[in-house]
């Protein structure tokens, strides 16, 4: 735990980005019984940097756990409370995800669909390092917001 702990002070700057932050709060948000209370936003987030030895210890094939997927969805709410942020109107993140962690993420703004991402080995979901989340997220969020832009007819529904 203490070797993760290190990979994720990789830059203090980006724990003040406005994805990492979102990020954060979607964490705690789900933290029911207040494990998270005291926890710094490194340790929260935590869980999201999978390191080359960290991968190597989790099966290639599996299924996902609980706590797993409620990261996935943890991930697209950040992404969609951005999107809202951004352009002033809801939006709705979807995830259907299988048994065995193959699905799709889908998010909503009225009735046009801004993200339609098709997830598989969703036990293995991380990223090398918080940068490399924010980077994948803001590319999500820009991607998005550019069709929200282009149909605001569409979205306004």
């Amino acid at each position: 735990m203490s070797e993760a702990a290190e990979v994720i002070v990789e830059n203090e700057d980006i724990y003040s980005t406005d994805f990492i932050l979102e990020m954060s709060k979607q964490m705690r948000a789900i933290d029911t019984y207040g494990t998270y209370d005291g926890w710094t936003d490194a340790k929260v987030l935590e869980p999201f940097v999978l390191t080359k030895e960290r991968k190597a210890e989790i099966p290639v094939v599996g299924d996902p756990d609980e706590v797993t997927m409620s990261r996935v969805k943890a991930f697209y709410n950040a992404i969609s409370s951005l999107i809202e942020k951004e352009c002033g109107l809801m939006a709705v993140p979807m995830i259907n995800l299988s048994h065995e962690g193959f699905g799709r993420a889908i998010i909503t703004v009225g009735k046009l669909i801004v993200l339609d991402k098709t997830l598989r080995d969703v036990h293995r979901f991380g990223f090398k390092s918080l940068s490399k989340m924010k980077d994948e997220a803001d590319k999500l969020l820009s991607v998005a917001l550019e069709i929200v832009g282009k149909y605001p007819e569409v979205a306004g529904l």
